[in-house]
């Protein structure tokens, strides 16, 4: 039996480590556009902009999939809405600390998350905590620490908004994994889509903006990349355990030191490579431990 299934559970456990990559990638491009938006237009309406793209594209894919009404149906009404509400707690406390701080500042502040993920999926899923995971994981958390160097200016009041989305992404990833391996992922996508446009139409109404029409195409980007890399997370946590695939989201930390450079000139000091490096090895080791286990070579 276990010459059976080994193979099958190493299978799931890379799928869900590479689709928590792609999302990574998705994410940190999708941040990088929102950075630039809201220097010149209200974070909420940034917000209802991410949001609103995801709402119309899942209608849209649903339709083709066969309707919408099937993807409604739930037997977790409830844990929907908290989780949306955490994803949307996510997506605004981010967005808006990327017009006070530095996106490789922030995604570092951020990259709490799997720690919290971790030991949440322990204590709430009955998910396994081994010594190779914590080791992972604190290591990880080492690697960020030499990003954001307590004690400097990293840690102003701003740093608290990050940290925040950290908390609400760690609770939005372990609802996932509680309803995304019994119910379909695309139930919810519509779900927190539709809470999120519904919560951020109302907060931007008093403060819209009309957009430049050379804006238009960012805003359509940003609905795009949230899409999908929504999509990959929710995909990610369905297929392998919350604590085996939370620590590659350490990775965010290298995608936003890349796009900083890419899209705002941003190049990172030595201590930022340093733990970088860091986060990376940590990633790594985690992966190929996970991998050993399951085969039964550990």
């Amino acid at each position: 039996m276990t010459a059976i299934t080994a193979p099958a559970v190493a299978g799931k456990t890379a799928r869900g480590i590479l689709l928590m990559l792609l999302a990574t990638v998705l994410f940190t491009a999708m941040d990088a556009v929102v950075k630039g938006l809201v220097t010149s237009y209200p974070t909420i309406q940034v917000i209802w902009a991410r949001f609103f793209g995801q709402f119309v594209i899942v209608l849209l894919v649903l339709a083709v999939r066969g309707g919408v009404r099937p993807a409604l149906r739930t037997r977790f009404p409830r844990l929907h809405l908290l989780r949306a509400a955490l994803q949307f707690g996510t997506a605004g406390l981010f967005f808006l600390s990327l017009s006070h701080i530095g996106l490789a500042e922030a995604q570092a502040l951020a990259d709490i998350s799997p720690i919290l993920i971790t030991l949440g999926a322990a204590l709430f899923l009955g998910e396994r905590l081994g010594p190779r995971r914590v080791l992972g994981v604190v290591a990880a958390m080492v690697g960020a620490l030499i990003v954001i160097r307590p004690g400097m200016a990293v840690f102003t009041p701003a740093a608290l908004l990050p940290i925040g989305a950290a908390v609400c992404y760690a609770g939005f990833a372990l609802i996932t994994r509680r309803v995304g391996v019994q119910e379909s992922a695309w139930t919810s996508m519509i779900y927190a889509a539709a809470f999120g446009t519904l919560a951020a139409f109302v907060m931007t109404v008093p403060v819209w903006q009309p957009i430049a029409l050379r804006d238009l195409p960012l805003f359509l980007l940003i609905g795009v990349l949230g899409t999908g890399a929504q999509l990959c997370i929710v995909r990610s946590f369905s297929v392998a355990e919350a604590s085996v695939v939370a620590p590659f989201a350490y990775a965010g930390i290298l995608f936003a030191i890349f796009w900083g450079i890419v899209v705002f000139g941003e190049y990172p000091d030595a201590p930022t490579l340093v733990g970088a490096l860091v986060i990376v090895a940590a990633g790594l080791y985690v992966w190929h431990r996970e991998t050993r286990a399951t085969r039964g070579l550990a």
